[in-house]
């Protein structure tokens, strides 16, 4: 078995950024997806939001590629509200993941928490909000 210690904040939106994910939804999907992405083997440190996207903090296993991990979150979610809720409910194409150093895990971790508050106080990292490619993929300089 492998050694390992990938750290990723992922994020993704309801499809047409609809607000979806309303209070009384919310806490059945967040509860669901973590155990979701538990049973894939990951260590959830965080998942939390808005009405119409997901922040997920986690320690994803190498057997397990990032993108696999996002298909298999938003793909269950999905099917699940939809099950138990008799409700149409659809992730947007395309994610945001980001890696990120064990020496930031709480900082992320403490971000993702206060989604809310941050978006409440207009406190929010920019760069941790982009979840497409319209949002400028990484370039090499020079």
């Amino acid at each position: 078995m492998a050694y390992w210690r990938l750290f990723y904040h992922f994020v993704w939106a309801t499809k047409n950024r609809e607000a979806l994910l309303r209070p009384e939804l919310e806490p059945h999907v967040h509860r669901y997806s973590m155990s979701k992405g538990s049973g894939l083997g990951a260590l959830m440190f965080a998942l939390n939001g808005m009405e119409d996207h997901v922040h997920v903090v986690a320690a994803v296993p190498a057997r397990v590629s990032p993108a696999e991990f996002v298909k298999r979150l938003k793909g269950s979610s999905s099917r699940f509200v939809t099950a138990e809720f008799d409700l149409p409910f659809v992730w947007q194409k395309g994610y945001g993941v980001f890696s990120i150093s064990e020496r930031d895990l709480t900082r992320v971790v403490a971000y993702v928490k206060d989604q809310k508050h941050h978006h409440r106080q207009g406190t929010l990292v920019a760069a941790w909000e982009r979840m497409n490619v319209e949002d400028d993929s990484p370039r090499l300089a020079g």
